[in-house]
């Protein structure tokens, strides 16, 4: 297994590319060019393979790195430091969590030529597939696939029929992106450069062993595939927001020393409001993200150690999820606040921070009922499927 750290990695001969590639996204994201095109461009996306995005989580065996959860996250909220969006779509290098529960032969196969494979998915609904021989017919619509303008290959959620009756539980069909349509239907107040848009898929019959149950326990040995897969799902989206409220954070940090109110009043750092409201917002979100990182390597060291984790450690991890992507939205929104009236501009940095890390809390994952199950495995009740 490889245990190259976060600070290892910064410290690697990756350390000046990472910091390029950070700084090159940061000025081309305040320009708008991702936000405006509705995706983020194929160079990024190259250039995030160069720096082994798409590889963390893949075996060895297969060309990869197997990264730990923690390392990868960590990478992750840097990216998402220089442009919430393309943190998004790096985020989905958590791939193999999903096709790791297909048959060992397929993946062979689809890691044949490379492990730098940009995975892009609609899952819901689980469209009908009819069974044939050859395996099943897949036709549909799927929302919110983000990143499948740069994808290599896609999965879409399928309900396998015969003679229209439902055959088994609801699969996911992988097949190269280029065999699906794209329709730009992305059209948010935030995030709006992850090109999360409309699949559609016609007629395209995938062969049994390139589909998977969705949920199924992967086969594989290595430690990776024994993480909860839906807590990491949860993760690599919640740690966007974390980079994002960082860089308001920062931001905020180089503007106040130098901005004064047009009434003529003390620069903003120099306000006792500011530096009492600024150090409230660091310190929640400082233990919001040490916690989010501490339930994540608490359940990685029993499975490292051949153990099982608890309901408790992975009602954690989820509860963690929620609560920092919460704190992030508070901050950024804090920040912009602090910043005053030209922080309300469309173009400003602080209104992107703030309708990113706001996008982050509607996702599904970090919903309302999160805190209910959280409290129902804290009472020691058991909590709605699919939590844990």
């Amino acid at each position: 297994m490889n245990n190259l750290s976060t600070k290892d990695f910064v410290m690697s001969a990756n350390t000046t590319e990472l910091a390029a590639l950070c700084q090159e996204i940061r000025e081309r994201a305040c320009t708008g060019e991702f936000d405006q095109q509705a995706y983020v461009s194929q160079d990024i996306i190259n250039k995030l393979k160069e720096i082994g995005v798409y590889r963390a989580f893949v075996p060895k065996r297969f060309g990869g790195n197997e990264w730990s959860p923690k390392q990868f996250c960590e990478l992750i909220e840097q990216l998402s430091k220089a442009d919430g969006s393309v943190g998004w779509v790096a985020s989905f290098g958590m791939s193999p969590a999903y096709l790791g529960s297909l048959p060992e032969a397929t993946l062979e196969q689809l890691y044949k030529d490379s492990p730098d494979l940009v995975f892009a998915g609609g899952i819901f609904p689980p469209q009908p597939a009819e069974i044939t021989d050859d395996g099943v017919v897949v036709s549909g619509r799927w929302k919110f696939s983000s990143g499948c303008m740069g994808a290599d290959i896609i999965g879409v959620g399928i309900s396998p029929q015969k003679d229209n009756e439902a055959q088994g539980l609801p699969r996911m069909a992988v097949m190269p992106a280029h065999q699906a349509q794209i329709e730009m239907t992305w059209d948010t107040v935030g995030l709006k450069g992850t090109g999360s848009h409309d699949l559609v898929v016609k007629d395209v019959l995938v062969a049994k062993e390139w589909t998977f149950v969705r949920g199924e326990a992967s086969k594989l040995p290595e430690p990776f595939f024994k993480y909860p897969s839906l807590s990491l799902a949860t993760q690599v989206l919640t740690v966007v927001g974390i980079g994002v409220a960082a860089a308001a954070l920062e931001e905020f940090q180089k503007l106040a020393p130098g901005k004064a109110s047009i009434t003529g009043g003390a620069e903003i750092a120099n306000r006792p409001v500011t530096q009492y409201e600024f150090a409230q917002a660091e310190a929640e979100f400082r233990a919001a993200r040490v916690w989010f990182y501490e339930t994540m390597q608490i359940v990685w060291d029993e499975i490292v150690q051949g153990r099982k984790a608890t309901a408790e450690q992975i009602s954690d991890m989820r509860l963690s999820c929620t609560h920092a992507a919460r704190v992030c939205a508070r901050v950024t929104r804090k920040m912009q606040m602090l910043a005053g009236m030209t922080a309300i501009y469309t173009n400003n940095p602080f209104s992107r921070f703030v309708n990113d890390t706001h996008v982050v809390t509607q996702h599904a994952f970090m919903g309302d009922a999160t805190l209910q199950n959280a409290g129902l495995v804290s009472f020691g009740m058991k909590p709605t499927p699919g939590y844990l």
